[in-house]
Parts: C-alpha cells; sequence; structure tokens
C-alpha cells in the first residue's frame, strides 16, 4: 500500500475552513494564530518551500500606466523620426483603426541623465530615483497581455483579467502568514492624489481565499482605520467583555451552520481589539527624527501624503507587516503629458528614493523587495483622440513594452534587464511577462508559484494561472 503523504500546513488549514464547528473550529483559531490573526503570539508560521532572500514586500503600485519613454527608456530614434509616420511592420498588433491612422511619431522632450556606478539612465523628472540606480534593478522588457486599465491591473495584481481571484498579497499571506501580532499581514494605502484606482478594492481582494488574506486598508491621518477608537464611556475591560461574548455566540453558530466565514469573523474582531493599541503608535510619527521627516518630504506640500506613506511602510516592515501595497494614481497620460508627468513624478520621485534609502541604511533592504511599476506604459505616438494641440500631446496605453524598477531582497540591484526596439514598442530581448515577474517575486520570498495553490470550484488556482517562469537575470 501507497505510504499517504502527511498534510501540509496549507492542505490542514483548507480543511478545516471546510468544516469549522466543534473542534474544527478551535483548531481552526490555532492555525489562525499561527498566521497572525488571532491572539497567540509567537506561534509557528507556514514555512516557506525553500530558502528565502525576502520576507516582505513593498509594492508601489502607480496605477494608469507611466510612460517608459519619458522617464526610463530613453529613444534617440523617436527625436529624429518625430512627426513621421510609425513604420506599419510595428502596428500590426494595433485593432483600433484611429490609432493606426494617425500613428506618427512622438519625441519625448525629456532628458536622460547616467546615475550610480552602475551608468543607468533616469528622466529629469526621477532625480532622486536616479540617486539609487545602484540599488535597482531596471526591467525594461516588461509585457502584458492587456491594454485596458481595469484588466491590465487585476492581470498584475490577480494573475487575471477576471474579477473575484485573490491578489498577490493574499497570495504572500497566505503562503507565510504574518509575522505581526497586532497589524494585519497584508496593508494597503491609497494616495490623495484625488483619483482612485481603476479595478478598485479587487486589487487587494482575497477573491476565493479566507477572508483574512484580504488586504486592510490604513489612511495616513486620523485613525488609521474608521471607527477603531472605542466611543465616549467604552472602556477597554468593557470591550474585552463584548469580545468573549461574541467570540462564545459565534461559536455557537458555527457549530450549527459550519460556516467558515465565522471563524474569520472572530479574528477580525480579535486583530481589530489588538489594532487599537498598534496602530495608533504606528501612525505616531512625532517619534521620527527631522532628518527622516525631511528625507521623505513629510515637511513639503507637494510629497507631504505619498512621503507619509512611504514613511508607514518603512514602520509597517519593521513591525513585521508581510507585505504592503502603496498605491498612487493615475498615470494616464492621454494629454498634457507633460504637465501631469511632472505633477505625479512631482509627488512621489522623492518619497520613494527616501523609502529605498530609509530601508538600506536601517539593514531591512536586504530582506524587503521593493517593486516600483504601473500596468503596463504609454505609445510612442502621439494620441490623436485627444487632438493634437502643441503642449497638450499625450501618449495611449501600451501594454507591448514598458519599465519595471526591483530593489532588495533578493534582486541583483545596478543593472538594466532586457530592452525594447528602437521606438520603445515592442520588448524586444529579455522579454518577461507580468506572470514572469509574479513568479519571480514569490521566488524571492522562499514561494514556488507551480506549489503555491488552492483548490476552488475542482481545480488547483494559482497567482501566475498556467504560466510564468522565474528570471534568473533578475536574482542576486
Amino acid at each position: 500500500m501507497a505510504s499517504r503523504q502527511t498534510p501540509s500546513v496549507h492542505e490542514r488549514r483548507h480543511f478545516l475552513l471546510r468544516s469549522a464547528c466543534g473542534l474544527g473550529m478551535i483548531a481552526l483559531g490555532d492555525l489562525a494564530a499561527r498566521d497572525g490573526f488571532a491572539a497567540t503570539p509567537g506561534s509557528m508560521l507556514p514555512q516557506p518551500h525553500f530558502a528565502p532572500r525576502a520576507k516582505r514586500v513593498i509594492f508601489i503600485f502607480m496605477a494608469g500606466g507611466p510612460s517608459h519613454l519619458d522617464l526610463f527608456d530613453p529613444k534617440p530614434a523617436l527625436r529624429r523620426l518625430h512627426g513621421e509616420r510609425v513604420p506599419e511592420s510595428f502596428l500590426q498588433s494595433l485593432a483600433d483603426p484611429v490609432i493606426k491612422a494617425g500613428a506618427s511619431v512622438m519625441a519625448s522632450p525629456r532628458t536622460f541623465t547616467r546615475y550610480g556606478d552602475c551608468g543607468m539612465e533616469f528622466s529629469d523628472l526621477l532625480p532622486h530615483l536616479g540617486t539609487c540606480a545602484d540599488d535597482l534593478c531596471m526591467v525594461r522588457s516588461a509585457f502584458t497581455t492587456t491594454s485596458n486599465h481595469d484588466p491590465g491591473q487585476l492581470l498584475l495584481q490577480c494573475g487575471t483579467t477576471l474579477f473575484g481571484h485573490p491578489c498577490m498579497g493574499s497570495w504572500v499571506t497566505y503562503g507565510l502568514g504574518s509575522e505581526c501580532d497586532n497589524l494585519p499581514g497584508f496593508v494597503v494605502m491609497l494616495s490623495n492624489s484625488g483619483e482612485g484606482v481603476d479595478a478598485g478594492s479587487a486589487l487587494w481582494s482575497n477573491g476565493f481565499l479566507p477572508s483574512p488574506y484580504r488586504g486592510v486598508t490604513l489612511r495616513g491621518q486620523g485613525d488609521p482605520i474608521l471607527h477603531l477608537s472605542n466611543p465616549p464611556g467604552v472602556s477597554r475591560a468593557a470591550q474585552r467583555e463584548r469580545l468573549d461574548a461574541l467570540r462564545d455566540l459565534n461559536g455557537l453558530r458555527a457549530e450549527e451552520t459550519g460556516d467558515p466565514e465565522i471563524a474569520a469573523r472572530v479574528n477580525a474582531y480579535e486583530l481589530a481589539f489588538r489594532m487599537q493599541m498598534s496602530a495608533p503608535e504606528l501612525t505616531d510619527l512625532s517619534q521620527e527624527s527631522s532628518a527622516t521627516r525631511a528625507l521623505y518630504g513629510l515637511d513639503q506640500d507637494e510629497t507631504r501624503w505619498f512621503g507619509t506613506n512611504c514613511l508607514l511602510a518603512r514602520r509597517m516592515v519593521e513591525r513585521g507587516v508581510r507585505f504592503v501595497q502603496l498605491y498612487h494614481s493615475t498615470w494616464d497620460d492621454h494629454h498634457d503629458i507633460n504637465k501631469k508627468l511632472m505633477k505625479n513624478c512631482g509627488m512621489t520621485d522623492l518619497p520613494a528614493a527616501a523609502l529605498i534609502k530609509d530601508l538600506k541604511q536601517r539593514g531591512l533592504l536586504d530582506d524587503t523587495l521593493v517593486i516600483w511599476g504601473g500596468e503596463f506604459g504609454r505609445t510612442p505616438m502621439n494620441e490623436v483622440r485627444r487632438g493634437n494641440t502643441a503642449g497638450k500631446e499625450g501618449r495611449d496605453h501600451h501594454p507591448f513594452g514598458f519599465t519595471m524598477l526591483l530593489a532588495g531582497g533578493g534582486i541583483r540591484g545596478g543593472q538594466i534587464v532586457g530592452k525594447t526596439d528602437e521606438l520603445g514598442y515592442h520588448a524586444v530581448e529579455d522579454r518577461i511577462h507580468v506572470h514572469d515577474l509574479q513568479a519571480t517575486i514569490l521566488h524571492c520570498l522562499g514561494l514556488d508559484h507551480l506549489r503555491l495553490t488552492y483548490r476552488h470550484q475542482g481545480r488547483d488556482f494559482r497567482l501566475t494561472d498556467v504560466s510564468g517562469n522565474v528570471v534568473k537575470k533578475l536574482l542576486a
């Protein structure tokens, strides 16, 4: 008789979530505690598949599609061919007849400077990120398979263009748990740019994974989470008694229904109770030095909000938060691209560079993976649908080649990987699909993307769907 393999932590947890009543409810609470969702500290976490280089991730998601041609990928040919029609050979992949009809080359007005010992080129709009060149890996050959915002953002964050699937942060916390007892394992913060994120909260959804793996949104000002503070007249002891009563009632309800979401609700109550003490301390930046505040631009109107989010991200990973997602939007520059890039880079360049430098000087960058990028890039052509008024030019969505930045946590800095053609149109060397990027991120965390699966509706799902390869060139 063949021996039966011992179930993994994930398999045991999955079984208990499906039968969360009686002893199952008690055991589920124990497993949740090991993942940082219940009140028992110091318990064993799920183990990675192999020795990790990174313990945590900060993903700076620039929603809308930053222009690689104006920020990271200088193309002298654009200046030489400015105003001329893009060769037909470049346009075969385009289906929109309007775009094809007006496909004329548009040069970037930006100037580029080489930074660091590696000589990596950055636009004049990103002088602060440029100073981090030797710590950064610049991927110039990223590409995706969709050119619309919602599906593009979902594909990069969730591995599929469909709503209802777990995002990257959920997969990571499902696979590794949280090192922090008093804060969520997966935290999301939005920039005060006045723009929402196209795909919305689906980008930090747990999808079909259990509810504790959903990203928790925190605010940079006031209560980090709404209604986190007790109302007047309610003491901590009184609230503890109420939660104990709710736990007992929920346990009885679980006995009757077997609903696994009841366990998730109990754990959410417990986490919120602990966060009432830890979250205010987390967001109290008065303990940071004046030099640190200046580094992140907290005393400047332009950079204060994004700088606060970046500083909070550093404070979170110091406290064991596994995955931090910072959203800034929008980079969807169909017109006025020069003006809009100046605004967005002015808000984000200094704080993003400060985060990398601060992590490095504190010894955190070696095991913290930092990612910067959006869902796609922008076209080398002027977008005629919005008019050709001089000074108002813009660029359309471009999935065939764009740039992403990575640093720390197992990534080899000071290098450029891949390249696009002379117009920056197609990735032509070391092409890296978003599924390859996801597989590489999980690899840095000690997770095999082929083995990090969850059975749902009769099949095993994973972040990388049915494709993806670890890109060894990116690794230290």
